[in-house]
Parts: C-alpha cells; sequence; structure tokens
C-alpha cells in the first residue's frame, strides 16, 4: 500500500482583490469549499482568510497535482458563488495562486497563522502578507 503525504499551503486572491469575502460570506464560501472538496476527495486540512483571499492546508494524493486541485477548488466555488448570487456582484478569483510544500515541523505553527486570519489582518495587508510568504520560502530569487 503506498504512502503520500505532501502539504501544501495555498493563498488565492479574488480578482482585483475586491473585498467580497466579508464575515458570514466568507464562512459560507469556506464551508462549501470543504465540501465540495471532500467530494472530490481533495483534503483540505485547514482553511481560512481575509476579505479578499484564502489560505488553505492541502494534503496531496498520490494521484493528485496542485494545479488540477486549485482549478477544482476556484473554479467550482466561484461558479457556485455566481450560481447562488452569495455576492451582489459577479464574483471572479485571480487567476494566479501560490502554493509552496511545506514540512511536517512547519504544520501546526501554519494551522494556527491559517485559523487566524482574521486577526493577522487587522496589522497586516495582504499584499504584505504575500511578500512575506514568497521572503520566507526564498521563492524571490
Amino acid at each position: 500500500m503506498s504512502y503520500t503525504r505532501i502539504l501544501v499551503h495555498s493563498v488565492w486572491t479574488t480578482k482585483k482583490r475586491i473585498p467580497y469575502l466579508k464575515g458570514q460570506i466568507r464562512d459560507t464560501v469556506i464551508s462549501h469549499i470543504r465540501e465540495n472538496a471532500k467530494s472530490k476527495d481533495i483534503y483540505i486540512d485547514h482553511i481560512n482568510g481575509y476579505n479578499e483571499h484564502l489560505h488553505a492546508l492541502i494534503s496531496l494524493g498520490r494521484d493528485q497535482d496542485i494545479a488540477d486541485i486549485m482549478q477544482k477548488i476556484k473554479g467550482e466555488s466561484s461558479f457556485w458563488i455566481n450560481k447562488n448570487r452569495i455576492t451582489r456582484f459577479k464574483f471572479e478569483w485571480q487567476d494566479d495562486y501560490y502554493a509552496v510544500s511545506i514540512g511536517i515541523n512547519q504544520l501546526e505553527s501554519l494551522r494556527k497563522y491559517i485559523r487566524h486570519q482574521v486577526q493577522h489582518h487587522q496589522k497586516v495587508t495582504v499584499l504584505d502578507e504575500l511578500d512575506e510568504l514568497i521572503e520566507e520560502y526564498g521563492l524571490d530569487n
């Protein structure tokens, strides 16, 4: 029996970083993303975000790749948001996303970081946060 444990921290934003994901809307979207992911055998360990972006800690299965998972999560959720008129205006995710693998020793601190996104963004903008993540993982080279 094969065993894989590939953990990926992903972040994606709303189109033009429009703050659609405020309060209850964010909770509704996150709940739907979790349910949809589960139905597609995508394991989301943690997911949370702020007004214009979401973070997810995803455990990839042996036959999964991040591009396919992100397409399934983002594509289906934007379709569902618009179909159910969750937001007043047409909803879209930005085409790009951030994804980086993490080690087991980073797991608990990342879970805590994702859980506390609302508090975190009282002090830090999403652009500053993305810059910090890129610097932390050495992706600016």
